[in-house]
């Protein structure tokens, strides 16, 4: 957005590149159906699930790889010749910037031909020079070993396809059609392995080339209102959400929620005439908060002076059309209120995002473990606080009654058993009910060690 600003152009509205190519396609399109937008460009490929209903596009799920593209295919090539040249004349090309930057461009070149071609001229005379003379390059690529050459990146495009399906909940029998987009998809390696895993033939009828630029003209017809009848629906990337307490990521919307979106959840207070609470916006999937990305912090002050568990306090999360995020703390006791605004929520590459999703099945059980434990703790801490509540307006004998069963809460908080831990907070619980005191908070979550989630 700013570097349309800085362009001299009044950005309407941000929409990415798979979502844009879809527009170009869906336009003119009738019935409801289920499309796949496979985006390999120069240097990134995306994927987008979308569904395509009567007058709504919205995006299902997208998935990608930020270092994939039609670079890492013309890389490939290169090496292949500058291998083959070093064994003939035994001279290193990669020595010689300028060498190397012509093999590059006719490794591109044997690429764009080999997409309609069996078989390809390389042909770069005066390339470079030994003592014994000029040396010159001169051979033949065929598309099988072009094939052979970038196996690997062919095959790599179909992590990103499963990812995408997987979150959209389909299977290739329920995709209409596959769009194809960005030049690279134009390399016949790629449209097969497309075929073999879709079922079906990818989508021709768009230059892919131009279906970015095509889409991006229909949503500004949409805008300006030359064109009434579509409306567009992006997806988060990765979910969001706050800090509480015990490292514990409390998320407010979950990845590929359809935006724009605006979700509210009530909190609470951790520790007993608390003032002020600081809220931590995290994105990410990791069970943990240290495990995900911070978007920013704030604080809200003014919060009534009140037992633990007692203010409460409103988060709400919304989201515009652009991925910009506006989070809003509100004290429902006084009408305190503080927000924050964060303009790079979608800014993550696809290998961020991808690396994300990695991390928390990497960390899932460990993450699921630790949030498990701050909760038992979370759990203690308050049914200590609620008994030596109690334990100021109950009878003589009740007081006696209890305070064993904190000492045995107290005692095992400060140890390492979790089952030790677990017993006695039954145990307290148990005691607490059997003589009518309810303690009415078995709260699991936190805000930054601040208050916890009702």
């Amino acid at each position: 957005k700013d570097a349309g600003k800085i362009a001299g152009l009044n950005v309407r509205r941000i929409i990415n590149e798979p979502t844009a190519a879809a527009l170009a396609y869906g336009i003119d399109k009738e019935g409801a159906q289920k499309i796949m937008v496979f985006d390999l460009g120069g240097g990134t490929f995306d994927v987008s699930i979308l569904d395509i209903n009567s007058e709504v596009i919205e995006v299902l799920a997208t998935a990608g790889n930020n270092r994939l593209g039609g670079d890492d295919f013309d890389q490939c090539v290169t090496d292949y010749l500058v291998r083959e040249f070093k064994k003939e004349t035994k001279i290193d090309l990669t020595r010689d910037a300028t060498a190397l930057h012509r093999v590059r461009e006719a490794a591109e070149k044997a690429k764009i031909e080999l997409s309609s071609l069996a078989t390809t001229t390389i042909s770069l005379p005066f390339l470079t020079a030994d003592r014994t003379g000029p040396k010159h390059l001169e051979t033949t690529l065929t598309r099988a070993k072009f094939d052979e050459l970038t196996e690997h990146l062919v095959k790599a495009t179909m992590g990103p396809v499963q990812q995408a399906m997987a979150d959209a909940g389909l299977r290739p029998a329920d995709i209409a059609k596959v769009l194809l987009v960005g030049g690279s998809t134009r390399i016949p390696a790629v449209q097969a392995i497309v075929k073999s895993y879709m079922g079906k033939e990818a989508f021709k009828g768009i230059n892919p080339d131009e279906c970015v630029a095509m889409g991006a003209a229909v949503q500004g017809g949409v805008m300006a209102g030359d064109i009434r009848s579509l409306v567009l629906l992006d997806v988060t990337p990765l979910s969001l959400g706050i800090e509480t307490v015990g490292d514990v990521f409390s998320r407010i919307i979950e990845r590929n929620t359809t935006l724009p979106i605006e979700r509210s959840q009530i909190f609470t207070t951790a520790a007993p005439f608390q003032t002020s609470v600081e809220v931590h916006v995290l994105q990410g999937e990791r069970s943990l908060a240290s495990g995900n990305k911070t978007l920013g912090k704030f604080r809200l002050d003014g919060i009534r002076r009140a037992p633990r568990g007692v203010p409460q306090i409103e988060v709400t999360f919304s989201i515009d059309t652009n991925g910009i995020v506006t989070v809003r703390a509100k004290d429902l006791g006084t009408g305190r209120e503080q927000h924050i605004t964060i303009t790079n929520s979608s800014n993550m590459s696809q290998e961020e995002i991808a690396r994300a999703m990695r991390a928390a099945e990497e960390y899932a059980a460990q993450d699921a473990l630790r949030r498990d434990e701050a909760a038992l703790r979370n759990r203690a801490e308050s049914l200590i606080y609620q008994a030596e509540r109690a334990q100021k307006k109950l009878q003589s004998e009740d007081q006696k009654r209890l305070k064993e069963p904190i000492q045995r809460v107290q005692k095992a908080l400060a140890g390492k058993d979790a089952a030790a831990l677990k017993t006695a907070c039954d145990e307290l619980e148990q005691l607490l009910e059997s003589i009518g005191y309810h303690s009415g908070d078995s709260s699991d979550g936190s805000y930054d060690a601040d208050y916890t989630e009702n």
